[in-house]
């Protein structure tokens, strides 16, 4: 299903694709197709987006676990600020220099 809504004539520049399974008010599972491929290392693209539908569409809380391949991310969209907040597992997965 990736596939065909990332190549539908509605995107002229394809788009990326989250699914998304409700299992609580509190917590949902999310997997994403990306532009051509599904993800499964944990990629958090679209998680803040997943929050803030939930809560528009009335079936989440403000306050949700995202459980995605990589990992499960705590997310709030904060009423006061307006701002999405992700708390979540970090890892160092590149160093490197930048020329002057």
């Amino acid at each position: 299903m990736g596939t065909a809504i990332e190549n539908n004539h509605l995107f002229p520049e394809r788009t990326n694709v989250h699914f998304v399974q409700i299992i609580r008010r509190d917590y949902v599972g999310m997997i994403t197709w990306e532009r051509g491929q599904r993800h499964d290392a944990g990629m958090r693209t679209g998680a803040a987006a997943v929050c803030v539908a939930g809560v528009m569409n009335g079936v989440t809380d403000r306050k949700v676990t995202v459980r995605l391949p990589g990992g499960a991310l705590q997310l709030e969209w904060d009423e006061q600020s307006n701002h999405v907040l992700m708390t979540g597992p970090a890892e160092e997965v590149f160093t490197g220099v930048w020329p002057a």
